[in-house]
């Protein structure tokens, strides 16, 4: 089974058909026998929202779930693994949103669809990731 993981604007992007969303990486998710969305990039649109960073999603923070459901994508394991991963690879990128996304993309053996080039710089153990844009 093929499958890709969205980084959270990829996925918002999605929602929304932005224009930002790659050609690429809408070939991606439409060959995706799986698209999966971390159970992160709920709560980084949610922070985003309450701390005012992302005012325009205020709105469908709390449809997001079900808008996935519409969209038919699956909500991506958060495991123990997945956390320790996260925590423990030797990579100085600090943000956790984008350390649970390589990790979770490494352990589910998935691609990751981002435009965010800290992905281009990632620990040894993520070599294995192929990251779509």
């Amino acid at each position: 089974m093929t499958g890709v993981l969205l980084d959270t604007h990829a996925w918002i992007w999605s929602l929304t058909d932005d224009p930002r969303l790659s050609a690429p990486g809408r070939r991606a998710i439409d060959a995706a026998e799986a698209v999966y969305v971390s159970p992160i990039s709920f709560f980084e649109v949610g922070q985003k929202v309450r701390i005012g960073k992302w005012p325009e999603m205020a709105e469908h923070a709390a449809a997001l779930p079900d808008l996935l459901r519409q969209q038919g994508g699956l909500i991506a394991t958060m495991s123990p693994e997945i956390s320790l991963l996260a925590a423990m690879m030797d990579w100085e990128h600090r943000d956790p949103f984008d350390r649970i996304l390589a990790a979770t993309a490494l352990v589910m053996s998935v691609s990751l669809i981002s435009a965010d080039s800290v992905f281009g710089h990632s620990p040894a153990e993520a070599d294995e990731i192929e990251v779509i844009w």
